[in-house]
């Protein structure tokens, strides 16, 4: 995903454009599909399943079971969607966000302000 990178010339940033929604659908329209009761059961009682019922390719069904966000994010997914999987699977914003910045939660807790943190 450098090409989508250089294209931009942001360094570490994936813009969700037309080709990377494109590339996304799949994830994000299973993610989105996560906020019935009865999907998310069915997520979590076979998630190969699942992720097969939505047309997710192999790579992004890897994605989805190592729970990488930051891979997620370059092969498609947006946020918004993505949180409804990390909400199922009992991530929170914070622990994405430290994924994806390498780091741990503890670590990427102390550079956030938020009261009572680590």
């Amino acid at each position: 995903m450098s090409e989508q990178n250089d294209r931009w010339g942001i360094p570490g940033t994936y813009v969700f454009d037309l080709q990377l929604s494109r590339r996304g659908y799949a994830i994000n329209r299973m993610c989105n599909s996560l906020k019935l009761e009865e999907n998310r059961a069915a997520f979590v009682a076979d998630e190969e399943a699942y992720m097969s019922r939505y047309g997710l390719d192999d790579e992004q069904k890897q994605a989805v079971r190592e729970r990488d966000w930051l891979r997620l994010t370059q092969l498609g997914g947006n946020l918004f969607f993505f949180l409804k999987l990390a909400a199922t699977v009992g991530h929170g914003l914070y622990q994405i966000g430290a994924q994806m910045r390498g780091e741990s939660y503890e670590t990427f807790m102390k550079t956030r302000q938020v009261p009572g943190a680590v």
